[in-house]
């Protein structure tokens, strides 16, 4: 289906709203007319009534002409001067395409490439248009990966797509104020109509009568039946609009496949997912990891980590590259299955540039670092920014899992300070341990129906792993407090705790013998006959005060 014709389809549909919308009108001024020309006054005038309260949302969705433009991602805005090969080569993509190119780019925090049209006249009159470009995305890809990216996004202004937005996102903004509208109305009637209900039982019952079960079924149907007259409407738009959207990923794909080459435009889908998912474990357990302690990455590494982590993890990667997306198809969805659209890429012809451009996309900015740090500043709130920031990634990493572990609120902790109502610390455990009270407090812990119902021997064996986990972590959480662990930093692998022996020790006496004794000790410490002496003799000293270090000798 051609431009044209799209438009024209898109024009119907919106009108289709309003239409739908004047309709319901004059069958609400029908009804009137008839009321009040063959029903007695009184009823019809109070259905007149009921008459003009439904009519007054129809009314604000028709009047609602203004659609509201959707809010700038943040991000980081990049002149020709600033990024003049990125530009470039974005202008030489657009001639290929048969386009023209975007007005002004954006660099994004995210794994996303996106364009968009300021059109005017719902979209019948060009506009200034906006290409987004995500740099983790450009982290995890080829130059040739890159220019399909583009060239995809491209092919959405070639096809008018980016105009034709503007027509949809009317119709589907209408539609939902229409039926948020009546939803809402519908809520305050019903919620009028139980406490009104309400009220007559407190009467009835301050009368020595007993109260009516609340029914507040009745309450509203009219506005929930216009609503569902409207929703029927929004899915049948939604359906046809969306459609269209499908369509023009695939006609997309097939111009990125055209400029760009089969095997990039292939390779570039299945890379997408995969670094998508790979910035969501980036961002929570490395960019963010201090954020609770108060601290950020180094200057410029909230973003220019994931580059390492992907260096890092490129065997982990290449496994998932492997393995598309499976998403179930849906008519609501604006994008078609990955799966799918590599499919029919892949089933092209071979064009021969399977061999193109292997550098890294990120190499087409003029600093990547200084980008690294430029983008920081605009997509990192007030907040955020205004946290301490780490020297290097080992810094960030010790400095957070001591907050964490200083704060730590297992359930032994809660149970803890429940039995005996102070604050709980590892020195109070062991001492209720000794007086053989551990399995009383083991009671206070949350419990399974099983482990309530069990006794003896059978109880310690239900509580016993949630007690080992929580007072390895206390133990973990002392060596911490009295700078007795450190924790060992890694792009490829998950973090790693490792003990220092006392001061004077041997090596011998390193972290992985500590390490055993430990959870040896608090075995020892939870048996059925329970001993907290091996535990006691590994923790490290208390600092003394600073009146006892002052002390003469």
């Amino acid at each position: 289906m051609g431009s044209t014709l799209r438009a024209l389809r898109a024009l119907v549909l919106l009108a289709g709203f309003y239409l739908l919308g004047v309709l319901l009108l004059a069958v609400l001024a029908g009804t009137d007319y008839l009321l009040f020309a063959h029903a007695p006054a009184a009823v019809a005038t109070k259905l007149a009534v009921v008459s003009v309260l439904l009519a007054i949302p129809l009314v604000r969705g028709l009047l609602m002409l203004r659609t509201p433009k959707g809010e700038e991602p943040a991000g980081l805005p990049v002149s020709e001067a600033d990024e003049p090969e990125l530009w470039r080569t974005v202008r030489e993509l657009a001639d290929q395409v048969g386009t023209r190119a975007p007005s002004r780019i954006l660099l994004t925090g995210d794994v996303n490439a996106a364009v968009s049209e300021d059109a005017r006249l719902l979209g019948l009159l060009p506009g200034r248009r906006l290409l987004c470009l995500g740099v983790p995305l450009m982290q995890g890809l080829t130059e040739a990966q890159l220019h399909a990216v583009l060239a995809h996004e491209l092919g959405h202004y070639a096809g008018s797509d980016t105009r034709l937005a503007a027509l949809t996102l009317r119709g589907r903004v209408q539609l939902l104020r229409t039926i948020r509208n009546f939803e809402e109305r519908a809520g305050s009637t019903e919620a009028r109509e139980r406490v009104r209900q309400e009220r007559k039982n407190a009467r009835a019952v301050a009368r020595g009568k007993e109260g009516r079960e609340i029914d507040t079924g009745g309450a509203g149907i009219t506005y929930r039946v216009l609503a569902r007259v409207y929703t029927a409407y929004a899915e049948l738009y939604l359906r046809a609009t969306l459609a269209d959207s499908r369509r023009q990923e695939y006609a997309a794909d097939a111009s990125a496949a055209r400029i760009a080459g089969r095997d990039a435009t292939a390779s570039a889908l299945r890379e997408i997912p995969v670094l998508t998912g790979a910035f969501g474990f980036y961002a929570r357990s490395y960019a963010t990891l201090g954020t609770d302690a108060g601290l950020l990455p180094p200057r410029g590494q909230v973003f220019g980590g994931f580059g390492r982590m992907l260096t890092a993890r490129q065997l982990e990667l290449a496994g998932l590259r492997s393995e598309l997306p499976t998403e179930p198809a849906s008519p609501y969805d604006s994008h078609p299955p990955v799966a799918d659209r590599v499919r029919r890429i892949e089933l092209l012809p071979a064009d021969g540039r399977a061999d193109e451009a292997h550098g890294a996309a990120i190499a087409v900015l003029a600093d990547e670092e200084r980008t690294f740090a430029a983008l920081e500043d605009a997509v990192l709130t007030d907040e955020v920014r205004q946290l301490r920031r780490a020297a290097d990634w080992p810094e960030l990493l010790d400095g957070a899992m001591a907050a964490n572990l200083a704060a730590l609120n297992t359930p032994l902790h809660r149970a803890l300070a429940l039995y005996t109502k102070d604050r709980p610390t590892l020195p109070a455990l062991l001492t209720l341990i000794d007086n053989g009270q551990l399995w009383q407090l083991a009671r206070r812990l949350p419990l399974s129906d099983e482990a309530v119902a069990a006794k003896g021997r059978a109880f310690r064996e239900f509580v016993r792993p949630t007690l080992h986990n929580s007072l390895h972590s206390m133990v973990m959480a002392e060596f911490s407090a009295r700078s007795r662990m450190r924790w060992e930093f890694s792009w490829e692998q998950s973090a790693k705790a490792r003990l220092l022996p006392p001061p004077g020790s041997t090596p011998e006496d390193g972290a992985p013998g500590l390490d055993a004794a430990i959870a040896l000790a608090v075995d020892t410490a939870l048996a059925d006959s329970p001993d907290t002496a091996p535990l006691r003799s590994l923790l490290p000293p208390a600092p003394r005060s600073p009146r006892e270090t002052d002390a003469p000798r």
